[in-house]
């Protein structure tokens, strides 16, 4: 009889033959892992669940007040998990099979305007600088997100060698290891080869080695995502911008700006790196918002009709 963790190790395992990045492996194997804890406390066998103790698990995690979309993506990690072993024949049937996912609000993604995106963007030019060199990087930081929509993940991970300043190229590695081209402006670009000049040998020196690394952190090492975020959220503080301003705020801003702009979808989506274009597609109703509002805010008859009296 294989046991849980041997059928847990081997789904892994699968996702990393499937090129899945060390963030999801991470987030499965919590997820799955937890699931599998529960059943274990319960003396259950981890192969054939019945309905009660998985709506029971589902019950604790809402007891825990976690959002729709926190208990979907558990949901999606112990799915994949039986999927799996029924695929290798650990599990004669799904016992998830029929279980849905508690339904996600439909909101829509937080989107800075054209103007907030600038301030965050330039808020550490204007900043007096207490490190120049942690300025200069952060500047370069911030208006590399914008311009590109890249990731958190995808500029923490950017090396030297991946970054073209002269053609305003560089090269980034997305979900599924897949390798995408992004553009970048002249003010990008500027605020890059300032932190280049200087800034980054300035950082790289506190160090006790070389890093290839495109950005350092305080000790001059490689910066994480993590830590990459945390610069982010403190400039979103200081700028004024809408509070729960995120790295992932300015990757929606820089998609629908573009569509705003004329973009067509599919640039969008292959800019974003999206798999699917029903994925982009939600940055067309973004952009149809914001056209209704500018419209109704700008046309004399567009609002409600007027009484004739």
């Amino acid at each position: 009889m294989t046991s849980a963790r041997t059928a847990l190790e081997a789904f892994l395992a699968a996702l990393r033959g499937r090129n899945a990045s060390d963030g999801t492996i991470t987030e499965y194997r919590r997820n799955a892992g937890e699931f599998l804890d529960h059943l274990a406390e319960r003396g259950v066998d981890w192969r054939a669940p019945d309905r009660a103790t998985v709506r029971a698990w589902l019950a604790s995690l809402a007891d825990r007040q976690l959002s729709p979309s926190a208990v979907g993506g558990r949901l999606a990690a112990v799915r994949s998990l039986y999927r799996h072993a029924a695929r290798e024949g650990l599990i004669s049937a799904d016992p998830l099979a029929g279980v849905r996912s508690p339904r996600r609000p439909g909101r829509l993604p937080r989107v800075l305007s054209v103007d907030e995106a600038a301030s965050l963007v330039t808020a550490p030019t204007r900043a007096a600088p207490r490190d120049e060199a942690l300025t200069r990087r952060d500047a370069a930081m911030l208006e590399l997100l914008y311009a590109t929509g890249m990731r958190i993940s995808e500029l923490a991970a950017l090396t030297l060698g991946r970054v073209d300043l002269a053609a305003r190229r560089l090269r980034v590695i997305g979900k599924g290891n897949k390798e995408r081209e992004l553009l970048f402006g002249a003010p990008a670009a500027a605020a890059l080869g300032a932190y280049l000049a200087t800034a980054r040998g300035v950082l790289a020196a506190r160090a006790d080695g070389p890093s290839e690394a495109l950005f350092l952190n305080v000790r001059g090492t490689p910066l994480s995502a993590r830590g990459a975020r945390m610069i982010v959220d403190r400039w979103a503080a200081r700028s004024g911008v809408p509070k729960r301003t995120s790295p992932h705020t300015l990757r929606h801003s820089f998609a629908t700006h573009l569509l705003e702009g004329g973009a067509d979808l599919r640039s969008v989506q292959e800019l974003l790196g999206h798999a699917n274009l029903a994925t982009t597609q939600i940055y067309t109703h973004l952009s149809d918002a914001s056209l209704r509002s500018t419209y109704r805010a700008a046309h004399p008859r567009a609002g409600r009709a007027r009484s004739s009296r």
